[in-house]
């Protein structure tokens, strides 16, 4: 199972809005077969062993990472191919949550004799798919909040600098995140500041998948992202969502530039956050990454959407009152109040430190 595991990272970024799957075959103590998800439209983790394993199936025992699919859609049912090859028992880390599946896929199985056991590596099983399970539950996508700071919460100095805080170790972590998520979301002012390109480089082409970089989200109400800005130019799609209508010209150029506009109206003049991460959910986009800025994020954090939280702390001190700290937003009047990590996870990279964990439930606010 701890295989599988792996072979089910391979395909994390790649084939949303599925869920990222390992599957191997062993008989008579040899491995003769294994897979991973292919993108939509493609073989399945089960299927990729079986196919690979061929007669050799016969009689063997499959382990996979997640339950297999029992229903038609993009492809045919994953059950019908485990019993069509005469499997013989199944181990299974974790039950498919989709409501289309959610243990008939097992059931199925044991109708026809064979055995199947759950659990085995399951909570490995379902952090790797930390962002399906989220979005075929709710239809809302997984949002990880990201983000650089020194020792003293600084994001950059009182001038706006801020090349660089972490270290190029940490910013490869990054790119590695980057590449494993369907969207990297950003505000217009990190664009007019930063200017950055946020591509998943260094990453691509790994395992043979076929999306070099993640879909690139630019929260700006008034529309004030210049086309000259290099995340229009870079490889990939960008989306500008806007809080009002666009005007035909506005419309005419982003077009040109190769992007798309979502246009949210807000009486407010800001992007109702809530809305777009449905609107994302209804194109199937199933995880978020937020590099910021600290409006972003603090609107975020303040509306209870943040579900992750991955920061690099490196060892400087920047200092100064006006130098812009990670999260902005209301905020909490008592420290009582805070919100806080679960299942967190400290880890050294190079001479950075990341800290990543799991918001805890919050009691949603009024109004």
């Amino acid at each position: 199972m701890k295989q599988a595991l792996s072979l089910a990272r391979l395909a994390l970024g790649q084939v949303s809005p599925n869920p990222a799957v390992g599957a191997l075959i062993v008989n008579n103590g040899e491995l003769v077969g294994q897979g991973y998800t292919q993108p939509p439209g493609l073989p399945h983790a089960e299927a990729e062993a079986l196919k690979q394993a061929g007669e050799r199936a016969r009689g063997g025992v499959m382990y996979v990472t997640m339950e297999p699919c029992c229903h038609y859609g993009r492809t045919p049912p994953c059950t019908g191919a485990i019993i069509d090859a005469g499997i013989s028992e199944v181990h299974l880390a974790m039950l498919d949550p989709d409501p289309r599946v959610s243990g008939r896929g097992k059931k199925g199985l044991e109708e026809k004799g064979i055995k199947t056991y759950v659990g085995e590596y399951e909570e490995e099983a379902e952090q790797i798919n930390e962002a399906y399970i989220k979005f075929i539950t709710t239809g809302v996508p997984f949002v990880t909040a990201k983000f650089a700071v020194s020792l003293d919460g600084k994001i950059a100095t009182k001038s706006g600098d801020s090349r660089w805080i972490s270290s190029e170790v940490a910013r490869k972590r990054v790119h590695s995140l980057r590449y494993t998520t369907d969207a990297i979301m950003t505000g217009v002012n990190t664009v007019l500041i930063d200017n950055p390109e946020l591509t998943a480089r260094s990453c691509g082409g790994r395992g043979g998948t076929v999306r070099a970089h993640p879909l690139r989200i630019i929260v700006d109400s008034k529309g004030r992202t210049p086309l000259t800005a290099r995340v229009l130019s870079a490889p990939g799609k960008t989306l500008l969502v806007l809080a009002r209508l666009a005007q035909s010209k506005e419309r005419e150029a982003f077009a040109r530039a190769d992007a798309k506009l979502l246009e949210l109206p807000s009486e407010g003049g800001r992007v109702d956050l809530g809305k777009l991460l449905k609107v994302l959910g209804e194109q199937e986009i199933t995880s978020v990454l937020v590099e910021g800025g600290g409006i972003l994020l603090g609107s975020l954090f303040d509306g209870g959407l943040v579900d992750k939280v991955v920061v690099f702390v490196a060892p400087i001190i920047i200092g100064g009152e006006e130098a812009k700290t990670a999260v902005g937003g209301e905020g909490v009047d008592k420290v009582a109040d805070s919100l806080r990590l679960e299942q967190v996870c400290v880890e050294r990279l190079g001479d950075d430190v990341m800290v990543s964990g799991y918001v805890s439930a919050q009691p949603q606010k009024q109004g």
